[in-house]
């Protein structure tokens, strides 16, 4: 009876614990989005001809992801009468934006107008000995940041005017 009491003790525990953390996760993305959402990411691989000619550079984001044990529980539930993942939905969820905002931040730390050429790969990681550990989600996003150079128009100095005139 005690095993049973501690088990389930534990198993709250997790819950808790684990949703209070989700929950903080959700909303330091939640932040971080908002601040970096003048950066637009676009899947396009070919890039309009009027940002040519540009600055290009590789930027990526990589997070690792695990899932906690009580989601674990409610998985290995699941499993046995099929139906939705919900647990493991938002982990990868949770991954994937959490792996574009590092690659947002790379481009933003690089001075970049635009990402292009977005792609992202998973894979899974941590499995264990005959799948019996507690499973961990690796998300890798990359992309290509376009730095397009600031025109400036020349300025009369003292007509504080444009100087549209040949030279």
């Amino acid at each position: 009876m005690a095993e049973i009491i501690i088990f389930l003790s534990l198993l709250a525990t997790g819950y808790v614990v684990g949703t209070t953390l989700e929950r903080h996760h959700y909303k330091s993305i939640l932040k971080r989005e908002y601040a970096l959402r003048k950066l637009p990411l676009i899947a396009s691989k070919k890039l309009p001809d009027d940002f040519l000619p540009c600055e290009t550079s590789l930027v990526t984001g990589n997070v690792v992801i695990s899932i906690d044990y009580f989601k674990h529980f409610v998985a290995a539930l699941r499993n046995i009468v099929g139906g939705r993942v919900s647990s493991y939905e938002s982990l990868i969820d949770r991954g994937r934006r959490e792996a574009l905002l590092r690659m947002r931040e790379a481009a933003h730390n690089l001075g970049a107008n635009y990402v292009f050429n977005i792609k992202m790969e998973t894979s899974s990681i941590s499995k264990g000995y005959n799948n019996n550990s507690i499973g961990s989600v690796e998300v890798l996003a990359y992309g290509t940041a376009v730095i397009i150079p600031k025109v400036e128009l020349p300025v009369s100095e003292s007509q504080g005017t444009l100087n549209l005139k040949p030279k």
